[in-house]
């Protein structure tokens, strides 16, 4: 009865913390079925518009630009605007432009669009990191990205399938409506469902508690924002930005060079190996989110708890090397579904670590600074991969050898510079960031 009271009368929702992590599952997914659309069709719209590898890349690229660009500015959007009007603007915005994508007519109006959806995309993962410290205990959140961010590798599995399927049916223009569509439901239920744990009408008391016990902290309404240039003095800020820097990039690789790369390699697109890597990502995902916060149930610091799966999962990224050396599918399936599930768990631990070290007033912010660099990143690699794999095209099944070298290190470099950079240091001390 009191909680009926309190809440003016309206149903309790229990657990509504899981509710709302379910919510973001669904935006991520939608974002890369989106996103997924091009790179899906890539083989196809590459032979109808004669485009080169390198041509390709530049479309690509002109949405990693956006999201580079976007995800900083996203950011500070969503500590300014709030988390509930933020997400909803990028949602709504991201799934007009890929209604309106079927009016392209060749490279540069392809270009334009996916620039622009670069640009409306970039807020989803400041928006649901910071949905995330502001809705869950230190010891879910883990958890709480990995069931969000989940939703990449879901969307990206659920993509080849729904799309293909919607092109061979009914072209490449509707394969680009109908996911846009998808927006429209959420953006209604997002609209409903969300509110912060204070004001939220349908929290129990109990719930209630339990959330603020451990999300707000004694004098954080007091605090000013705290401006780009505070931030980026902070050892643990370049920690953050490293981490998805040097792994995003892979995960980004093979979501829209994977095609491409299957093509290269001799196996066909309805092989299922995308799907495999993608589902992979998924179970990573939980591995690393679910392992760190178990990890702290047993009493490892939060920093301990998530520096291990960092270590785990830069190590096992660099089974991709081996890939170099063979064409059997399911080697490959074996080789790319280990390095992706190591990625996914590292990764999740790059995107809890904002809400670990930094306040609600700058959480937003700094993860969409760690998304800037993650995009910048992969802009350097689309490049490459551009290039690279235009310039060697004689060699056959050994086209993306360079790039899986690469991509095969690169996480084990962000690993040593997170296990540097993210530690207790003066600005712990001096309430500037959380100790970890």
């Amino acid at each position: 009865m009191d909680n009926l009271s309190h809440s003016g009368g309206r149903r309790i929702i229990p657990s509504l913390r899981w509710w709302i992590g379910g919510i973001l599952f669904a935006s991520t997914v939608i974002n890369y079925i989106d996103r997924q659309t091009l790179s899906l069709l890539a083989p196809f719209l590459k032979r109808d518009y004669h485009w080169t590898n390198t041509d390709y890349a530049a479309i690509v690229i002109a949405f990693r630009a956006a999201y580079c660009i976007g995800q900083t500015l996203c950011g500070r959007l969503m500590d300014r605007l709030g988390t509930k009007r933020g997400l909803s603007i990028t949602v709504a915005w991201y799934s007009l432009v890929s209604l309106l994508t079927p009016l392209a007519r060749g490279f540069y109006s392809f270009l334009g669009f996916r620039f622009l959806l670069g640009a409306a995309e970039s807020g989803n993962w400041p928006a649901a990191t910071k949905a995330v410290s502001e809705w869950f205990p230190k010891h879910e959140r883990g958890l709480a990205t990995a069931l969000f961010d989940s939703g990449s590798s879901i969307g990206g599995a659920i993509a080849p399938f729904f799309v293909l399927w919607i092109y061979f049916r009914f072209g490449w223009r509707t394969a680009f409506v109908v996911p846009g569509l998808l927006g429209i439901p959420w953006l209604l239920a997002w609209r409903w469902l969300y509110y912060t744990p204070q004001e939220h009408p349908r929290i129990s008391e109990a719930e209630r508690r339990m959330i603020l016990a451990d999300t707000v902290e004694p004098g954080s309404e007091k605090k000013a924002r705290p401006r780009w240039r505070d931030l980026l003095k902070l050892p643990q800020t370049w920690g953050t930005i490293v981490a998805r820097t040097f792994t995003d990039p892979v995960f980004f690789f093979i979501a829209d060079w994977f095609p491409i790369y299957l093509v290269a390699k001799g196996i066909p697109l309805k092989s299922g190996l995308i799907a495999v890597s993608f589902f992979a990502a998924d179970l990573g995902n939980f591995f690393g989110g679910g392992m760190s916060g178990y990890l702290i149930k047993r009493g490892w610091s939060v920093g301990n708890a998530r520096k291990a799966l960092a270590v785990f999962g830069g190590f096992g990224v660099m089974l991709l090397i081996p890939t170099i050396f063979t064409v059997n599918l399911y080697l490959l399936a074996l080789l790319f579904g280990l390095a992706t599930f190591s990625y996914a768990s590292f990764t999740t631990i790059a995107n809890v670590l904002p809400s670990d070290l930094f306040t609600s007033e700058s959480v937003a912010s700094v993860s969409g600074l760690s998304g800037t660099g993650a995009a910048i990143g992969t802009i350097i690699v689309y490049i490459l991969a551009g290039r690279l794999s235009d310039a060697r095209l004689s060699t056959g099944t050994h086209l993306f050898d360079p790039l899986m070298i690469i991509a095969g290190l690169i996480p084990f470099a962000g690993m040593l510079l997170v296990l540097l950079l993210v530690r207790n240091t003066e600005a712990t001390e001096r309430g500037l960031v959380r100790r970890i």
